[in-house]
């Protein structure tokens, strides 16, 4: 297979099967086998992939289709990869064209017949698993208990205590009284940092009503 190396024919005949090069991506498929080119040498030299994981032009040609030039690599890295290496204009045109043409033909599929079948059918499939309860501990009390949820409290109140305990809603305010910063739950209507502040702003209003 050396004219595999760097082929920019149209057509490539491997093992009675025709692949075509689309010149937009320069990727060689087969709509018969529904396989990529370089999907094929590597199944052909390796036997079939892994589920998750893709074959990767180690040059990153994709005219180069020799199995010398390619390897097997998890999908997440390779995605990853690919996308460190796009500029931003190429990144823009993937958000234009998410945006204007993917989206739209997603949504208008999924509200036809075909989509609302599989939609039925993939609840069917989910439903055991969508509704079975897992075991879990409650960060906050430590207690054990079941949940159809991927929850981290066994209940609200815990949930509660451990936000107001871990302080990840605290927000910083300035006292009307004595002008100091102090912390406070973002929920809680303090305004003053602490009840003597609190005493002497009351004392204050008290008396302004009283001469006004």
């Amino acid at each position: 297979m050396e004219e595999l190396k760097d082929c920019t024919d149209k057509f490539i005949y491997i093992d009675g099967h025709r692949f075509t090069r689309d010149e937009k991506t320069n990727y060689y498929r087969c709509n018969a086998l529904r396989k990529r080119l370089h999907q094929y040498v590597w199944e052909k030299h390796n036997g079939k992939t892994d589920k998750g994981y893709h074959v990767h032009h180690i040059d990153e040609n994709k005219l180069n289709n020799h199995i010398s030039n390619l390897e097997l690599m998890h999908g997440s890295k390779h995605i990853s990869m690919h996308m460190n290496n796009l500029t931003d204009e190429q990144l823009e045109d993937m958000r234009v064209n998410l945006k204007v043409n993917a989206q739209p033909k997603a949504k208008e599929w999924h509200a036809t017949e075909e989509g609302s079948n599989w939609h039925r059918e993939h609840y069917e499939r989910m439903k055991d698993k969508l509704h079975a309860k897992r075991p879990r501990e409650c960060k906050q009390c430590g207690k054990d208990y079941d949940s159809l949820i991927h929850s981290k409290f066994c209940s609200n109140n815990c949930k509660s205590k451990w936000r107001r305990e871990s302080g990840i809603d605290n927000v910083t305010r300035s006292c009307i009284a004595c002008g100091n910063d102090f912390e406070v739950n973002k929920y809680y209507k303090n305004v003053t940092c602490s009840k003597s502040c609190s005493n002497r702003t009351r004392a204050k209003d008290f008396v302004s009503k009283a001469i006004s």
